[in-house]
């Protein structure tokens, strides 16, 4: 049986370490990873490039890249790592969700796709974060679905 994770967190991570990060992930991702588990991931600069990096490199989970619109049309380096990956045979699938206009209803319509997939969401916020950023809309969408929900605030 596989396993579906979404990863949601914030876009503000230029002052967090890396070795931070990293251990976060160590310690929030690992124990879902493994080879019956697909991770999505929304492509964002942040934490989902961020997540999607350490996962490629650190797991054999499948990994799902959903973006609003084309990858093309994320920032470049975003786009960059999600395209590297794909040449690299890492990820399993890129969802590309055809919005024409980039803004808030296009991200809140790529997060809930992915939580309506998954059983699990796994949300990193800023911990200064506001309760109405995208990160925690992600994570109460999740819970008026009735999705287990892992918290991990940066």
């Amino acid at each position: 049986m596989e396993r579906s994770v979404a990863i949601t967190g914030t876009r503000s991570i230029g002052d967090a370490p890396v070795d931070a990060l990293a251990d976060a992930f160590e310690a929030y991702l690992r124990p879902f990873a493994g080879p019956s588990t697909r991770f999505s991931v929304g492509g964002a600069p942040g934490v989902d490039t961020a997540a999607l990096q350490w996962l490629a490199a650190h797991t054999d989970s499948a990994l799902t890249v959903v973006v609003p619109c084309r990858v093309v049309d994320q920032p470049r380096g975003s786009a960059e790592v999600v395209e590297r990956l794909r040449a690299e045979g890492r990820l399993t699938d890129v969802v590309e969700m055809g919005a024409t206009l980039l803004g808030r209803a296009a991200y809140h319509a790529r997060n809930r796709w992915m939580v309506d997939r998954c059983g699990l969401v796994i949300g990193f916020p800023r911990g200064d974060e506001s309760a109405g950023g995208g990160t925690w809309y992600t994570l109460t969408y999740a819970a008026e679905q009735g999705k287990a929900r892992l918290v991990v605030p940066l």
